[in-house]
């Protein structure tokens, strides 16, 4: 017999439809990103070169020390879902042969250019002159790159393959080896492309802006420790990381953006507001949570909705880390730049162990002191779905706090069921408000509920 849920779990009645609350942040880096999609439409006419590369290790930095500008397929997916419009390019990408378990990131820039590589913002993206893989931890990027290069023949490729820390120990043979790849095969092929001569000058200063970007970002997300937290640091952080991992971390652009958001986010701590939702102030903060996994970018608003309609706010989360782990204390250093590109691509979080996901998924969850924690587990992303039961069940069992686990996908619409996302979420709400009622609290032992796992439902 189904146990009657608590009166706030009741289901709310349809509100009217309300016009999106944003952020002045959230503005501001609309603006940036604007810019940047219209340079990119404009860059064969001004003459300047296109790098297409990825977000975990990417070397923006060097591109800009080179004047060129950067791609990045998974972002132009990932804006393809959230304008609800990926379904079709993937469909067309299955069509022209790729497999329905296949990247659904990949499908959709593949479908993308089938479509003419018209990007998000509705203006065509001009093709690469360079195609660079900095190699971090996901083995689609190898065979993305492969397929890339078969669509835009006779474009130059340099790979940066970064070495795996299984025993999440940087060495200094890995960062030798590393350094030798961006001397010997990256920089000579970016002088070749771009017609200009390496500058170390230029490149430190870049480094020295992503820096003064790292120190900003870290004390935003310092600040969800406070209760309640003055953001969401997994639906709201996905808005702020994106400056930070689309080209803009070692612009001086990156640095007055998360200075003026770090004010921001500081005046609603300073007041004890709590996280701004798309419909305005969370009412209360009922839980909070560490989230493992990429969001869901098809229903991303419909999400992020069964969560703040409980008043569960996200402390900290993984996905947050991919394009690296500044509030662990990585910083680039202009003084040593071959060496602390290095460092950054092998401390991405797609490029440490499993044991070590999981210390620092711990560590998340007593230092914000989370109710708890939750995997968004991607049906066509190996890279962060691998090993996540384990993960889930060694916090739980070290932990003793309420877990679950729910399934969707990055950007295909078909894999996103409500229903059963939101039968699950009621669940690992209502073990949460059990436990509190008790009196227990994160830091107790063990005795907490394991959901069963149940996958959701493909969605035509």
């Amino acid at each position: 017999m189904a146990i009657a849920p608590p009166p706030f779990f009741k289901a709310k009645p349809p509100a009217k439809p309300v016009e999106v609350v944003k952020e002045r942040s959230m503005l501001l880096q609309k603006e940036m990103l604007a810019k940047q999609f219209h340079d990119l439409s404009a860059a064969k006419e001004t003459g300047r070169k296109v790098v297409y590369t990825f977000v975990p290790g990417n070397l923006s930095e060097l591109i800009l020390a080179f004047d060129m500008l950067p791609v990045y397929p998974e972002i132009n997916a990932l804006q393809w879902g959230m304008r609800k419009k990926s379904g079709s390019m993937i469909r067309d990408a299955e069509k022209y042969g790729y497999s329905e378990d296949v990247c659904t990131y990949v499908k959709c820039d593949i479908g993308m250019f089938l479509n003419g590589n018209i990007g998000p913002t509705g203006e065509k993206l001009p093709p690469p002159d360079l195609l660079l893989l900095s190699y971090t931890g996901c083995f689609t990027f190898l065979k993305w790159f492969e397929n890339l290069q078969k669509l835009y023949p006779g474009v130059p490729v340099a790979m940066l393959h970064t070495p795996y820390a299984a025993d999440g120990k940087i060495t200094g043979e890995m960062v030798t080896y590393m350094v030798k790849q961006l001397e010997e095969e990256v920089i000579p092929k970016m002088e070749m492309v771009s017609g200009k001569k390496f500058d170390r000058e230029k490149l430190s200063q870049h480094l020295g802006y992503a820096r003064d970007s790292e120190d900003w970002i870290s004390k935003i997300f310092a600040l969800t420790k406070q209760k309640p937290s003055p953001i969401d640091a997994y639906f709201a952080g996905v808005y702020y990381i994106g400056p930070i991992n689309a080209g803009f971390r070692g612009a001086e652009s990156a640095v007055e953006y998360y200075r003026q958001l770090y004010l921001e986010v500081a005046e609603r701590a300073a007041h004890g507001k709590t996280p701004v939702t798309p419909e305005g102030d969370l009412e209360e903060e009922r839980f909070r949570l560490v989230v493992e996994g990429p969001p869901n970018w098809t229903h991303f608003r419909e999400f992020w909705k069964l969560f703040y309609d409980m008043g569960a706010v996200v402390v900290a989360s993984s996905y947050t880390k991919v394009g690296g782990l500044f509030d662990e204390g990585f910083r680039h250093d202009p003084e040593k730049p071959f060496e602390s590109l290095a460092r950054y691509c092998m401390g991405c979080y797609t490029n440490i162990s499993l044991p070590e996901r999981i210390n620092l998924l711990e560590r998340f969850i007593k230092e914000y002191k989370a109710d708890g924690f939750l995997i968004n587990s991607i049906k066509s992303c190996n890279s962060f779905s691998a090993g996540q039961l384990l993960i889930m069940r060694e916090l739980e069992q070290r932990l003793g706090i309420p877990v679950s686990f729910i399934e969707s996908d990055l950007v295909d619409p078909r894999y996103f069921s409500y229903a059963n996302i939101k039968n699950r979420l009621d669940s690992f709400f209502q073990m949460m408000e059990q436990r509190k009622r008790a009196g227990s609290h994160h830091s107790e032992g063990r005795g907490s509920l394991l959901l069963p796992i149940v996958e959701s439902e493909a969605v035509a």
